[in-house]
């Protein structure tokens, strides 16, 4: 069936208001967005990593979830979802458990990228049945600000300042998506919240009625790490696209295709001028890193496109 946004909008929520994640946050559309696409039928269980997530969804006895809501460690978020999916496939097969349930983790880049990847790598290795979606903002946003291995290069973060000796983070942005596409699993997929949200509700519903382990990384901007006003939230996403700095594609079953083609391709200053994190770039004396980063993003982007063709 085509996508129709106003009918996905009539479904009755599976995360609802009253939480307390951040004015302009990117997290709360991310799990509002992938929850929509489950069929009404079906039911899931939620993992979700210690995080900005987890503080402001589930304050005992208050939470945001309909579904059933596992909050783990940083580490293990995949590893308890895995479990628990174990768990429900013997007890269908025993006949104990009659409805249909789906399995999602939800994780920030620091519980994806950084602390949980031993227990994400296990879980998508081992082939469980199950979603993974990290929100990726960027850094350790809950407790700090501090840098991960998903910070681009040049961000200002609290243990990677602007100062005499460095200018933010030296190292560029870990590519996690490319490396779940290499643990051969079915489905994986890069995506935001653009437009009325086609790309990413129907990357979501591929992932979870797909069979096996599925991985969808969702770019979310933080207001507070990134420093931008929170109008500008769906503007950001846009211009992460337009650049080609965030490409939105997808892998399955081994086969890249690029979902999204910008008509013009924006250069990469009109992204980063909008983000505090990145002000130092524009000082004078500091062009070469603009330049050194539109240099990064070109050459990712071909080879994308070598990858799609």
């Amino acid at each position: 069936m085509a996508y129709q946004f106003k009918k996905e909008l009539e479904k009755p929520e599976r995360f609802v208001g009253g939480h307390r994640l951040c004015a302009g946050c990117g997290a709360g559309i991310t799990c509002r967005a992938v929850m929509r696409a489950l069929e009404p039928e079906d039911k899931a269980v939620v993992t979700n990593a210690t995080g900005c997530l987890e503080v402001s969804t589930f304050m005992y006895p208050y939470t945001s979830w309909t579904e059933s809501y596992v909050h783990t460690a940083f580490e293990n978020a995949a590893a308890t979802c895995s479990g628990v999916e174990a768990c429900y496939e013997a007890l269908k097969r025993r006949g104990k458990v009659q409805d249909n349930f789906k399995f999602i983790t939800f994780g920030g880049d620091g519980g994806t990228y950084d602390i949980g990847f031993q227990s994400l790598s296990g879980a998508m290795e081992r082939g469980h049945d199950m979603v993974y979606v990290c929100y990726d903002n960027e850094a350790y946003m809950n407790t700090g600000i501090q840098r991960s291995s998903s910070t681009p290069r040049f961000a200002n973060a609290t243990t990677a300042p602007v100062g005499r000796e460095k200018q933010g983070k030296q190292q560029d942005k870990k590519d996690l998506t490319a490396i779940m596409v290499a643990h051969g699993i079915p489905y994986a997929a890069q995506t935001t919240f653009i437009g009325n949200f086609r790309d990413l509700h129907e990357k979501a519903k591929k992932a979870i009625y797909t069979h096996g382990p599925c991985f969808l990384n969702v770019l979310s901007p933080c207001p507070r790490g990134w420093q931008y006003e929170t109008a500008l939230l769906p503007t950001i996403t846009q211009l992460a696209v337009d650049t080609c700095l965030w490409p939105m594609y997808e892998v399955e079953e081994g086969v890249w295709h690029l979902t999204y083609e910008p008509k013009k391709k924006k250069p990469i200053e009109d992204y980063m001028r909008l983000q505090g994190r990145f002000k130092h770039c524009f000082k004078p004396g500091n062009e070469w890193m603009l330049e050194s980063a539109q240099q990064y993003v070109d050459e990712k982007w071909e080879q994308l496109l070598e990858k799609c063709r």
